[in-house]
């Protein structure tokens, strides 16, 4: 059944196109012959009669995109006057701006400003704009009737081929106009060509000159884009055909400035000149706000008038002035003038010449402009790409996880069951103890991996823009917003945001944030716009939350939203059997990075590394590691008594002559004095042999020379006992 229904749905369509074509026929046949507005006067009559309307017309523009003129009027009885009229307000108004619109009755109700409805008795209406092939629109074909109108689809595939005959005619009436004009010009040409043969060969050099100069300068649009290679190439295609020792263009950069490029001509080797004036007292300034050129035939007229222009026409030796309004469509964007030491210069220039140049030449800096536009969007975009690249530029502490202790295998269990659900984590522990990276392990292991993970550290913003870095901020929102730009939360739409150290969000923000994880929404800084977005929620913190809340300094509803699966990531002191895997990976690591060849850690040092209790946890591990890496002089590595961490303080053991140790740390003793006492250990277990076999300096993995400048740079003597 339902493939029976489609099928006469169809056919049905074809019918009442083959319908329509048919009733087209004769209109078709009966217009073979004409062209212009006699077919298009045909045309609105007989679609008055096939469709059994009152009124039907065709419309164009006229002179504005707010009005119109009717071309051809028929009223059901005959002919009416063509008429002008404002578009808003008018059921025309929705035509030209869309597609097809129909009214079928209470026109005059839906539409009580237009007075010409009820003037007409009209009910019902229905119009189609009128489109060239670039999309342009034309004008719009539209039929009243004084009585309800129905929604016939033969009737409306009638009226689409007479609105697409229609189209095609009134588009080749513009371009017959638009060659009218051309022809013209050339004729005034011709005409005066006829005076006189002198004239006549002066006359078509200065034509040729002007046409080589405007097809020059919109070439010149599309070769040069920057605005400085424009603006000269400009210049040069103008300087044959006007008189001007200065070219120059003017474009506003503010409500009373603006910014003067100009090109000294009889200086070609000086390049361009750029200024900023005040835009009072100019007259580009006055040409392009009222878009009208301006003449002055000695400097003299501008003294009074426009004091800024004549003191740089004095200040330049110039005599006479031409300002032209830079005009592009609708657009008044700038000013295009010429300066002259000769006075009087532009008396004799055609004023259609002056208004082409400054036509292509508006053309030209318009797309320079666009073109400018365009680059700031791209660059807009570059900057905003930031957040997603940070992390990539970041030089991260370490790129893997790296041991196998149980309480580090706890935390990764729970990694595993967290990341694939959407559920919110917080993540607890010391700082250095790898936070970030067990963030990154979840977002990695979930279903938003191919989207990106955004990372804001809250406590590196400072609290007056923390909420614009999160959530963004309108152009103007603050001082200082001076465009527009995109908060982290919507960068991370469809990946996953991740607040480290979100104990320091001031108060208010935590409000908004809460907010965020509640109904995924919120609005820019200056906005009341609302945005909502996609994000999974990670957050971090070194502190404890619990007490934040209890002192007032952290919200309880917003730690019970975070607190979804909290992860404690253990310090390196509870990891004691990960720290030799780590130190040898940072070895690796920082041994390729520096470009040095270390095969092995010394026992010593090793042993120094595990009984230390690491405050700064991996992260200070990674440094003592890494300094000791730059400073290590042969392919063992070591510690050197300056590496030590001089704040922090460590637990000691007594260590056996093979460097392993064999009592509990005490604490209160230093990573040197850790290194003493095992260095100390193996001498006397050695007899303090240093060489040879079974010397202390193979037992500790080091070259002799380098145990005895150890030995030296730690101040350890031989006891009397062991002479």
């Amino acid at each position: 059944m339902g493939l029976r229904a489609s099928a006469d749905t169809g056919h049905r369509a074809v019918l009442e196109r083959w319908n329509a074509e048919v009733a087209f026929r004769p209109v078709v046949e009966a217009t073979a012959d004409k062209a212009g507005l006699e077919l298009l006067h045909h045309l609105v009559r007989q679609l008055a009669e096939s469709l059994g309307v009152a009124y039907a017309f065709v419309a164009e523009f006229a002179g504005t995109a707010s009005r119109v003129k009717t071309i051809a009027f028929w009223g059901g009885d005959g002919w009416r006057s063509n008429v002008e009229y404002a578009l808003p307000g008018t059921p025309c108004e929705k035509v030209v701006a869309g597609d097809l619109c129909l009214y079928r009755d209470d026109v005059q109700r839906l539409f009580p400003d237009d007075s010409d409805l009820a003037v007409l008795g009209a009910r019902s209406y229905l119009g189609v704009p009128l489109r060239n092939a670039a999309g342009r629109t034309l004008g719009h074909l539209a039929v009243l009737d004084v009585a309800p109108m129905d929604d016939d689809p033969q009737g409306l595939a009638i009226f689409r081929l007479f609105a697409d005959r229609a189209r095609v005619e009134v588009e080749r009436l513009h371009a017959e106009a638009v060659f009218t004009r051309v022809c013209s010009d050339l004729q005034l040409s011709l005409d005066s060509a006829h005076q006189d043969l002198a004239t006549t060969r002066h006359d078509l050099d200065l034509a040729g000159n002007e046409l080589r100069a405007l097809l020059e300068i919109n070439q010149s649009a599309a070769r040069h884009l920057r605005r400085d290679d424009l603006f000269d190439a400009l210049a040069q295609c103008v300087r044959p055909i006007l008189p001007c020792e200065r070219f120059g263009i003017e474009v506003p950069t503010g409500p009373e400035t603006l910014r003067v490029h100009v090109l000294a001509l009889d200086r070609p080797a000086s390049g361009p000149m750029i200024e900023d004036f005040p835009s009072a007292g100019t007259a580009c300034r006055w040409a392009q706000e009222e878009r009208r050129r301006y003449v002055a035939a000695a400097r003299a007229e501008v003294r009074d008038r426009f004091p800024m222009t004549h003191v740089v026409m004095e200040r330049e030796g110039m005599e006479s002035l031409c300002a032209l309004p830079l005009l592009r469509e609708e657009r008044s964007f700038g000013a295009l003038f010429f300066m002259s030491t000769a006075r009087d210069a532009y008396r004799d220039v055609p004023s259609a010449l002056l208004d082409r140049v400054a036509s292509a030449v508006a053309v030209a800096v318009d797309n320079c402009f666009a073109y400018e536009e365009v680059r700031q969007l791209r660059d807009q975009l570059a900057r905003e790409n930031v957040y997603l690249q940070e992390e990539i530029r970041q030089d991260h502490n370490f790129e893997e996880i790296v041991g196998q202790s149980p309480a580090l295998a706890a935390v990764l269990a729970r990694v595993d069951s967290v990341a694939p659900t959407p559920a919110t984590v917080l993540i607890q522990g010391e700082t250095g103890t790898g936070k970030e990276l067990i963030a990154r392990a979840i977002h990695d292991r979930s279903r938003r991996r191919d989207r990106p993970l955004v990372k804001v550290n809250c406590s590196a913003i400072s609290a007056g823009l923390v909420e614009s870095e999160l959530f963004g901020h309108v152009k103007g929102a603050f001082t200082g917003a001076l465009a527009a730009r995109t908060g982290r939360f919507e960068v991370a739409h469809g990946g996953t945001i991740f607040l480290d150290e979100i104990g320091e969000l001031p108060l208010d923000t935590q409000v908004k944030l809460l907010r965020v994880l509640q109904e995924r929404e919120f609005e820019p800084v200056g906005s009341n716009e609302t945005r909502r977005v996609d994000v999974r929620v990670i957050a971090a913190t070194n502190r404890d939350l619990e007490q934040a809340v209890a002192e007032g300094r952290f919200r309880a509803d917003l730690f019970f939203r975070l607190n979804v699966v909290p992860i404690a990531v253990p310090p390196l002191r509870d990891r004691a059997g990960d720290v030799a895997l780590l130190a040898r990976f940072f070895t690796g690591r920082f041994a390729r990075e520096l470009g040095k060849r270390i095969d092995a850690i010394a026992p010593a040092a090793l042993a120094a590394l595990v009984a230390y209790r690491w405050p700064g946890n991996v992260r200070e591990l990674s440094n003592v590691i890494e300094r000791a890496v730059v400073l290590a002089p042969g392919p063992i590595l070591t510690l050197e008594s300056a590496l030590a961490p001089a704040a922090a303080t460590a637990p000691t053991a007594a260590t056996s002559p093979t460097g392993a140790p064999d009592a509990p740390p005490a604490p209160g003793r230093t990573l040197v004095a850790v290194e003493s006492d095992h260095i100390r250990a193996t001498l006397a277990a050695a007899g303090w042999t240093i060489e040879g076999p079974h010397g202390a300096a193979a037992r500790l993995g080091l070259s002799p020379s380098t145990l005895r400048s150890r030995i030296k740079k730690l101040g350890l003597q031989r006891p009397a006992t062991a002479a």
